[in-house]
């Protein structure tokens, strides 16, 4: 398999890697991409523009990092004790370059509310974490025609990686929410693809209906589609009724991710 410009070792890691930040950069006013290297990095498993990555944080500020050293990592975890046990969350793999032994992570920023987000505001270069490779779900079938992807800030990773590794003559719609114009990035489009940002104005993430608003008024392609929908819990759920119950779209060709639930006031 390759991935960036090298091949990736067949023998991948299913244990938690250590790895340290070589860069951090702000991509945007509440987005910072994390650049990790680690001595095993090249073989971190990469399965598509959606990898899941869970990192692996130190369990308070200054805190010694211990990893689980098990594929059975869960249970490994769980067992120790809480003073040491580290914090794990769920982010998506932006790049990986396994020639360079480079992994990229972008992490949205809300101020020391998260320990990942109060982690990526302070990281320095040679600051520890954990890695994991999970998985991936995006899978667009054979015969697809074209394809919708859809998500808020937390799924532009993926959305961003899918619509850069299309083919030329890739058909898709990609549309993504953010909170203004100042948090949009530079995305290589290929020719068929259209992307559009969405922007939440002065309502707080997860509480704007623009993806659904604009979704309504969209004339979609025809031909057989694939829908990758991913972000909060409600507008996920919201944007997958309307593509299968309204649009008549098939619901095995529809993916749909709850990446984060807004909290209830």
């Amino acid at each position: 398999m390759t991935v960036g410009t090298a091949t990736v070792d067949a023998g991948l890691i299913k244990r938690p890697m250590l790895a340290e930040v070589v860069a951090n950069r702000a991509l945007t006013p509440h987005l910072r991409r994390i650049t990790l290297t680690g001595a095993e990095i090249d073989r971190f498993g990469h399965d598509g523009p959606d990898q899941l990555v869970r990192i692996f944080l130190a369990p308070a500020p200054g805190a010694e990092l211990h990893l689980p050293d098990s594929a059975q990592w869960w249970p490994a975890l769980q067992a120790m004790p809480a003073e040491r046990r580290p914090v794990v969350r769920n982010y998506t793999a932006r790049r990986l370059d396994v020639g360079r032994r480079e992994l990229d992570i972008d992490f949205v920023l809300h101020g020391d509310a998260g320990p990942a987000s109060a982690w990526a505001l302070r990281a320095a270069p040679g600051d520890p974490i954990g890695v994991l490779s999970d998985g991936a779900a995006y899978a667009p079938p054979a015969d697809t025609d074209w394809q919708l992807l859809v998500g808020d800030e937390t799924a532009m990773p993926a959305i961003t990686a899918a619509v850069e590794a299309l083919p030329p003559q890739a058909r898709a719609i990609a549309l993504i929410e953010v909170g203004s114009a100042e948090d949009e990035i530079e995305v290589r489009t290929p020719p068929g693809v259209t992307l559009t940002w969405l922007h939440r104005g002065g309502a707080p993430a997860g509480g704007s209906d623009v993806v659904i608003r604009t979704l309504r008024d969209l004339a979609l392609p025809a031909g057989t589609p694939y829908a990758f929908v991913a972000g909060e819990s409600a507008m996920v759920t919201t944007v997958r009724r309307h593509l299968c119950a309204e649009r008549g779209i098939a619901k095995e060709r529809v993916y749909f991710g709850g990446y984060w639930k807004r909290a209830a006031h």
